[in-house]
């Protein structure tokens, strides 16, 4: 067994860590998290990164809003969706504008909304994670540890909003604005959506480097909680993430 697939707990493992304040383990995420896990671990509690996730959000929302604007996100998404531009092309002006006002609203409503769709999210993922880690592994994780874990673990997303929110305050063209891929952590984002093969397009948007460390953070917390080999967090974690990532690029080449 090597020094990484030790298992938590066990004979040659440290004494536990003193406890972390809620600061503490928002600020340790990005340089131990090893030590903000087994804090998790003890005490599953993820209100803080809930309320900075809120925040952050938030103020991504009112910078799209000063910045961009709704109906331009509306029209560079129409540029992404070719079949759809030539559907609305057979209606009438009336009904083309009561569309749009229909889909401008409704994007409007999931981004005020999605601090509670990120409750959600948040609470199927822990699920997943969960009974893979706990039937599959062996692992003996609760989920309300594993929901804290996620939390902590996507802390590092956050910094994807705020990149575009940085990009916006510095002169960023709004025709070129993607909300669906606002920063450049990832190879989509510099290639044509239009030009570029949907299936391909969609995997290089999907393999992104503040995925991949929010992931491989999400390994390291869940075998923790779950006190299991290192290996198996990763499986666990990195297998649902490749098993998401093949069904959106079937499904973009299904419908390219």
């Amino acid at each position: 067994m090597t020094e990484s697939d030790e298992l938590p707990g066990s004979a040659s493992s440290p004494e536990p860590s003193p406890e972390l304040s809620q600061l503490a383990r928002v600020s340790g995420i990005f340089h131990r998290p090893t030590r903000v896990f087994e804090s998790v671990a003890r005490r599953p509690s993820w209100w803080l990164p809930f309320l900075l996730t809120v925040a952050v959000l938030y103020l991504f929302y009112f910078g799209v809003s000063t910045k961009v604007g709704w109906h331009q996100v509306y029209e560079n998404n129409l540029r992404l969706a070719p079949k759809q531009a030539q559907q609305l092309e057979r209606l009438t002006p009336e009904q083309r504008a009561n569309q749009e006002k229909i889909a401008v609203s409704f994007t409007q409503g999931a981004w005020l909304g999605m601090p509670l769709l990120t409750l959600l999210f948040a609470a199927i993922e822990a699920a997943v994670l969960l009974g893979t880690i706990n039937f599959v592994f062996g692992g003996r994780a609760s989920f309300w540890q594993v929901y804290a874990v996620t939390w902590y673990a996507g802390l590092p997303g956050l910094l994807k909003f705020l990149l575009a929110l940085l990009a916006l305050m510095v002169g960023l063209d709004p025709e070129s604005f993607q909300i669906n891929n606002p920063s450049g952590t990832n190879l989509g984002y510099y290639l044509s959506p239009t030009d570029t093969p949907k299936a391909f397009y969609t995997l290089a948007t999907q393999v992104d480097a503040i995925m991949l460390w929010t992931l491989v953070l999400m390994g390291i917390g869940l075998s923790i909680v779950a006190r299991t080999k290192r290996s198996s967090g990763m499986f666990a974690v990195f297998g649902w993430w490749i098993v998401m990532v093949l069904i959106g690029v079937a499904t973009a080449a299904a419908f390219s």
